[in-house]
């Protein structure tokens, strides 16, 4: 069995694959693979003629980020110890990934682990996608050391530290292969966004730890598959928050969260109407409705433990929208 893959995931992404391979190739000890998820662009091509050292798996449709990684990683099942996942818009940096590998070897009670994740568009702050490492509040909102919501920290070196975290982000994280296909990797229903954070949330109530290393530093450009701003984005996000919590939860915990969550989400879609977002307040209730069409497919699991949430906001929307604590610092 070899130490670790490097695994990327691709649709149509042929102009990242241009911009931010080269540099991987050139910083990066591991097998580096990519897994295609039928794209309609020359993205295949680009890998053939000018990364032929990397291999790569062409899947048959576009299964989204988490069917697309299910799928491929179960043709590598049993050759490697640790995957390495890393977004196609990341610019690493030398010696990255036989340090993230290390930090696993060296911190054994951790499962999986992300670097710092700074803003390729601006290499002084951090990025939006994990940052310094991500937390969950007691409605499971995520935020990040280095990012609430929106607003974002500058790095000054205040996240250098190794620390224990609720989330590694899917920008980039290592994790051990075994465990990986053990909790039959990320759940496909979601097709897209927080798939990761649903994974760290079962593997942590069954008793695994997830890490951060700020002794690695990579820089994510974000928004190379759907902005941020986008309403399919934010659908898909309330969606799939809901279906994480409808897995982990009891149903009397789940109604609980799920009521305060109506009352606060329903105010930020009257906030996008108020400010002419109409196709973002709609996507607000689109991703109610579509966990309720779907959540017979969310089946609920049996945690043999409830691991409590590390970060220091129980409350963070409450923190940041009406208190004004704006970083992580002021929580």
């Amino acid at each position: 069995m070899k130490q670790c893959a490097i695994v990327i995931l691709n649709y149509n992404g042929a102009e990242m694959l241009k911009r931010f391979l080269p540099g991987v190739v050139e910083h990066s000890t591991f097998d580096l693979w990519v897994i295609d998820n039928a794209s309609q662009d020359d993205s295949v091509v680009i890998l053939e003629q000018e990364f032929p050292q990397i291999s790569v798996i062409r899947l048959s449709q576009n299964f989204g980020y988490a069917g697309g990684y299910n799928q491929g990683l179960e043709q590598l099942k049993g050759d490697y110890q640790y995957y390495i996942l890393l977004n196609s818009d990341v610019e690493v940096t030398s010696h990255w990934d036989q340090d993230l590998v290390q930090f696993l070897e060296t911190n054994r009670q951790f499962a999986a682990a992300q670097p710092k994740i700074l803003s390729a568009k601006d290499k002084r702050l951090f990025d939006y996608a994990g940052a310094g490492g991500g937390f969950l509040d007691h409605l499971f909102y995520p935020y990040c050391r280095g990012r609430i919501w929106n607003e974002v920290e500058e790095d000054q070196g205040q996240y250098d530290d190794d620390l224990e975290v609720d989330w590694t982000s899917g920008a980039c994280f290592v994790i051990k292969s075994d465990l990986f296909h053990q909790f039959q990797g990320f759940d496909e229903h979601f097709f897209a966004h927080m798939e990761e954070i649903d994974l760290c949330v079962r593997m942590r109530q069954e008793g695994f730890r997830m890490g951060y290393t700020g002794k690695v530093t990579v820089y994510h450009l974000g928004g190379a598959t759907l902005d941020r701003s986008s309403p399919r984005k934010l659908e898909l996000n309330i969606r799939n928050n809901l279906a994480m919590i409808y897995k982990n939860e009891s149903r009397s915990r789940f109604w609980w969260i799920f009521g305060q969550k109506a009352i606060l989400e329903g105010l930020a879609s009257l906030g996008y109407l108020l400010k002419g977002q109409r196709d973002s307040a709609h996507a607000v209730w689109k991703g109610y409705s579509g966990f309720f069409k779907m959540r017979n497919e969310f089946l609920q699991r049996s945690a043999t433990k409830k691991a409590p949430f590390l970060g220091p906001s129980k409350y963070v929307f409450l923190d940041f929208f009406f208190r004004g604590k704006k970083k992580f610092s002021d929580l």
